[in-house]
């Protein structure tokens, strides 16, 4: 799928800093939030339908591609990056949006609409674990303990060394490799993800989120907003159990699994998360 040449760039100042942000389309706003170790273009197969119904506000968050990259594990909680967002919305003049994350962008779009649910019309989750299940799986589900054995190795003291080795292949396998379509990186998507890692200090910073996320978190986990979970039920490193504790959390839940998606559903599966997410915006 090819990306429309009618995308904008600029850099938004928010919370002290500027963050390198795509823009496209018009209508109601949908903010789309990135994850590890992705940026803006990790949603380029969304954005050519998306951007016919609403106008998409893509950061490269914090840390990450050419957004400003703030020393110090300090500046990369959760509270501040929820601002980072918070941030956009006023520099932009938007009152209410559609949220969606990915990843670490989920996760910051669970604790933004629990926070802000005045500024989240509605919340759009794609494989991001919602921060009070996820630490509570963390010690209690050993499937789940496996499968995060990377966070503890993040958590360390240089635990990210290892990800620039070889030509950042680690990366690589966790991204060009992991998704079950085969097909979904072309050469050119390739360079451009290598390019977004090479950029002074982007895989430390991102690392960050992870070592920034070692205290309890400090929040209820209630969701009062109509909220969609797109799920690759594939998925190497989020189990199901993610899904189990939801509608104890969430009051207004839809859940859609794709059983043949990876961790990366919007490469696996881009039509359905594009038909989902405009069926529950349009409602």
């Amino acid at each position: 799928m090819t990306i429309l040449n009618d995308l904008r760039e600029e850099y938004i100042h928010t919370n002290g800093i500027n963050l390198h942000t795509i823009i496209s389309g018009s209508g109601k706003a949908l903010v789309l939030l990135h994850g590890f170790p992705d940026f803006w273009y990790g949603w380029k197969n969304l954005i050519p339908e998306l951007q016919k119904d609403f106008q998409l506000i893509i950061p490269d968050l914090r840390g990450y591609n050419t957004s400003d990259k703030p020393e110090g594990i300090q500046n990369y909680k959760i509270e501040i990056l929820i601002e980072d967002v918070r941030g956009i919305c006023e520099a932009l003049k938007l009152d209410k949006i559609y949220l969606a994350g990915h990843d670490w962008g989920g996760i910051i779009s669970w604790v933004l609409a629990e926070r802000y649910p005045e500024l989240v019309e509605k919340l759009i989750i794609l494989n991001a674990p919602h921060p009070v299940i996820f630490q509570k799986t963390m010690k209690e589900d050993i499937q789940q303990k496996k499968a995060s054995v990377y966070v503890m190795q993040f958590q360390k003291e240089g635990g990210e060394i290892f990800l620039f080795e070889n030509d950042f292949f680690a990366l690589k396998f966790s991204v060009f490799e992991n998704t079950k379509n085969r097909k979904a990186f072309s050469k050119a998507d390739k360079e451009k993800y290598k390019s977004a890692w090479s950029q002074p200090n982007a895989v430390k910073s991102a690392v960050n989120y992870y070592k920034a996320f070692v205290e309890p978190y400090q929040g209820t986990g209630k969701i009062d907003v109509p909220t969609l979970v797109i799920w690759g039920m594939k998925d190497d490193y989020l189990k199901p159990v993610q899904l189990e504790y939801l509608p104890e959390y969430v009051k207004k839940l839809k859940i859609v699994k794709s059983e043949k998606s990876s961790h990366w559903i919007m490469y696996d599966d881009p039509e359905l998360v594009i038909m989902n997410i405009k069926e529950f915006l349009k409602k």
